[in-house]
């Protein structure tokens, strides 16, 4: 299948579309997420429904999408859309079980519920996911369980021009035995966990926009720096997110919810506030075409 690739529109504050010709928008926040209505994502999609929510995702990097029953196999399609499905490291191996999807189930028995902390899915992979789209069945019966997502080109923005200049010639090592065995203690497969180097700051692909690409759930220290000053810098880094309100939107999920977001230019965090009651969902991620690049590659 081919793949569309999003358009060039870089959207600055007061120019975000809310009408698509096919859908419309609900802005969440000024700047990030956006709830849709106007289309129903377990039929066909027309070629003018998949550009406006292209579009729109390119707007809003995160778009909610209430009241649709998909089963795994219109989930799937609909990721299909937007390239070929990735396969998370922690389903590698696993008899009997569909290494397309990510099941995120949280119970009274759970030790962890996954994503409890502001992270980028899976940045450890030497291509991380371009986008994963979550799709909630099962919601806490008492509310809660909201995801938080943060705006990482406003992240950027809000550095002071010597530190950019500083940053962008930096480059950081991700590595999935942080998440994977030190918050989850997984059992790593045959050669371990994924781990990568990526630039600090990188340009989007499709908007060129400048992106801060560091995250706590996976970035462990900056290449070249002493260990005293990669930890005081990533800290630094890492603490705009619960400081600076401003950079998020809040999803409130009800059964039947699926939320689309871009992996490359925001962060999320899924509250877990909800003991001992219990939500479910699944996750498909799509393979992005290529490495992170440099914002100094132009």
């Amino acid at each position: 299948m081919a793949v569309a690739t999003l358009s060039k529109h870089v959207p600055i504050a007061g120019e975000r579309r809310t009408q698509y010709g096919t859908l419309r928008v609900t802005p969440i926040s000024p700047h990030i997420g956006a709830e849709v209505e106007g289309v129903d994502l377990s039929g066909p999609l027309s070629a003018e429904q998949l550009r406006d929510i292209r579009a729109a995702w390119a707007d809003w990097m995160v778009l909610v999408f209430r009241d649709q029953h998909l089963d795994r196999e219109a989930h799937k399609a609909f990721g299909r859309h937007f390239g070929r499905l990735h396969v998370h490291p922690m389903n590698h191996g696993r008899p009997g079980q569909d290494s397309e999807v990510l099941v995120v189930k949280t119970n009274a028995q759970s030790a962890y519920t996954a994503g409890e902390g502001w992270h980028t899915d899976v940045t450890c992979d030497e291509i991380p996911p371009l986008g994963s789209m979550l799709y909630i069945t099962e919601t806490p019966e008492c509310g809660g369980g909201d995801t938080l997502f943060a705006d990482m080109y406003m992240a950027y923005e809000m550095l002071s021009p010597p530190m950019k200049a500083f940053l962008e010639g930096l480059t950081a090592v991700h590595d999935g035995a942080l998440p994977y065995i030190g918050n989850y203690q997984s059992k790593p497969p045959e050669g371990g966990y994924p781990r990568h180097e990526h630039p600090v700051v990188i340009r989007h692909p499709d908007t060129g926009r400048k992106v801060l690409n560091v995250n706590s759930g996976f970035t462990t220290h900056i290449v070249g720096l002493q260990r005293w000053e990669s930890r005081a810098l990533l800290d630094s880094l890492f603490a705009l997110l619960p400081r600076e309100p401003k950079l998020h939107c809040r999803v409130r999920w009800e059964p039947n919810t699926l939320t689309f977001w871009d992996n490359r230019c925001t962060q999320h965090h899924s509250v877990w506030d909800y003991y001992p009651h219990s939500r479910y969902g699944e996750r498909v991620s799509i393979v992005g075409e290529r490495a992170p690049s440099a914002a100094s590659a132009g």
